[in-house]
């Protein structure tokens, strides 16, 4: 695979071929080949790369809110008109189908408007005569150097979660992208110095475990970003943490659909399809529990199988529903689990292992898979499959329902599907998950709320993107004046009275 083109990082505003000798394959997953190389770093290119975002900081701190906004509003303007672009390396990289990588753009482009009004939200306050002619003011101010570290299933969007609002606040940008799928990151990097964001402000340093520690642990590292799997994300945020660093670590999930009985089954079966099976069920926010009050668990299933015979799996870049999974590991690893299902006692009603698909037989395959009557003690209950694999536990109420959302190790998302408001806002109330949909099924708030769950889905008390994000990559500075005229009283050692 040597002779493969190399991804570079992007290092004070231009591409740097690593030198480091380590390398790691970029596949094509829907084909099952690799396409590219990507570069891994070593210690001094990390080093490297985090020196030339400390240096263009003091610049960027400086610019004013004008000249950044500027950059976003550039930014967003060259993104929205050239996002095709980016949503055929998503797809050659990861595999989604174009329309679901044009989504992807979309929702993290939705951040980078938020940024373009960021001004409102660095506003400080004033008091005036707090005391006899002193004034009390507050400021917000950027941090430093960022390190963003994102996931290989949105290689795009979760950047955008991130980078803007960092960048907009004042801060330099080092993304770490997942080497999985590595070329979207370059690509952000050349529209946001076309936007005219001065060189050092945003780096990709693409690499893996010595990158991801070199983050964590350099001095001129003020703060770090992460959305990955749980005992990573613990990693990373008990790492940075004992390095001083402010550190907001999104983990795994296991969201759950609650339905009861008066619900619209119709609406649930697209919703569960969409939400289990879109991106090839590889989201965080994927819905991958339905909870049947009983008894609608066997109309739902008829409804669930009809539609999935319909879903045409294939390349991503054709006309088709669903496309591969990232690489041929993982989906080993996902069809493992529909053995571990039938093993434990669960009904396998839909089985996505040897599907005909629209594409080369090569590639990383896996179908829809539906699977009837879990036990909550099965690992395919209690672990995040990342996958296209949909199940059904059956309860007998709503509060068992609630009572076993509740009881899951993860908080992220969570939905509930009834035309019952009374039981909607109770559930929404008692539910123990950050993020909750009433009849609907991925509850990903817009940008200038702010994303992220409970539990072990997120370690520090930080979200992302909107008012928390902004006050994650900014710190308060209270200021307290007086401007002295001819006619002060002279020495007082005790506090003012007045």
């Amino acid at each position: 695979m040597s002779d493969l083109p190399l991804i570079p990082h992007w290092i004070n505003g231009a591409p740097v071929p690593s030198t480091s000798g380590r390398t790691a394959p970029v596949f094509d997953p829907a084909l099952g080949v690799a396409t590219k190389n990507v570069g891994l770093a070593n210690r001094a290119e990390i080093d490297a790369a985090i020196e030339s975002a400390a240096l263009a900081f003091p610049a960027w701190r400086d610019a004013s809110l004008a000249k950044r906004t500027q950059v976003m509003f550039a930014f967003r303007e060259l993104l929205n008109s050239r996002k095709g672009e980016l949503a055929e390396i998503i797809t050659s990289e990861h595999g989604k189908v174009l329309s679901d990588a044009l989504g992807e753009i979309t929702r993290g482009q939705e951040v980078v408007e938020f940024a373009c009004g960021i001004q409102d939200l660095l506003k400080g306050f004033y008091s005036e005569n707090a005391s006899t002619n002193v004034d009390v003011y507050t400021v917000r101010q950027p941090i430093g150097v960022v390190g963003v570290i994102s996931p290989f299933n949105f290689p795009a969007m979760v950047p955008l979660w991130f980078v803007p609002v960092a960048i907009a606040a004042g801060n330099t940008v080092v993304l770490k992208p997942s080497e999985k799928d590595p070329s979207a990151a370059i690509w952000l990097a050349q529209i946001l110095k076309e936007a005219g964001l001065p060189d050092g402000v945003f780096t990709v340093l693409n690499g893996d475990k010595e990158a991801v520690d070199g983050l964590l642990t350099h001095p001129d590292v003020a703060a770090v970003s992460f959305v990955g799997s749980t005992p990573i994300a613990k990693y990373v945020y008990e790492t940075g943490a004992a390095n001083g660093k402010r550190v907001q670590a999104l983990g795994g999930a296991k969201n759950h659909m609650l339905v009861l009985p008066d619900a619209d089954l119709d609406l649930v079966a697209d919703s569960a399809i969409n939400a289990g099976f879109g991106s090839a069920g590889e989201r965080c926010m994927a819905i991958s529990v339905v909870v049947a009050v009983e008894p609608v668990a066997d109309v739902l299933i008829d409804k669930l199988t009809e539609r999935m015979a319909k879903l045409v799996v294939g390349d991503g870049r054709r006309s088709c529903d669903m496309g591969p999974l990232v690489t041929e590991a993982h989906r080993d690893k996902v069809a493992s689990y529909i053995d571990v299902a039938a093993k434990d006692g669960a009904t396998v009603v839909v089985d996505g292992r040897g599907i005909e698909v629209d594409a080369d037989a090569a590639g990383f395959w896996l179908g829809p898979t539906l699977l009837d009557r879990v036990p909550t003690s099965s690992t395919v209950y209690t672990e995040e499959i990342f996958g296209p694999v949909l199940s059904i536990v059956r309860v007998a109420s709503y509060d068992e329902g609630v009572n076993l959302i509740n009881s899951g190790a993860f908080g992220n998302g969570t939905a509930i599907f009834t035309n019952d408001g009374g039981a909607a806002r109770r559930f929404q109330n008692e539910i123990q998950v950050g993020m909750v949909g009433i009849n609907v099924p991925i509850p990903v708030p817009v940008a200038y709320h702010s994303f992220g769950g409970w539990k072990q889905s997120l370690f520090g008390d930080t979200k992302v993107h909107g008012i928390e994000g902004v006050h994650f990559y900014t710190r308060a500075k209270a200021v307290t004046s007086r401007w002295l005229d001819p006619s002060h009283g002279g020495i007082n050692l005790g506090f003012p009275q007045n």
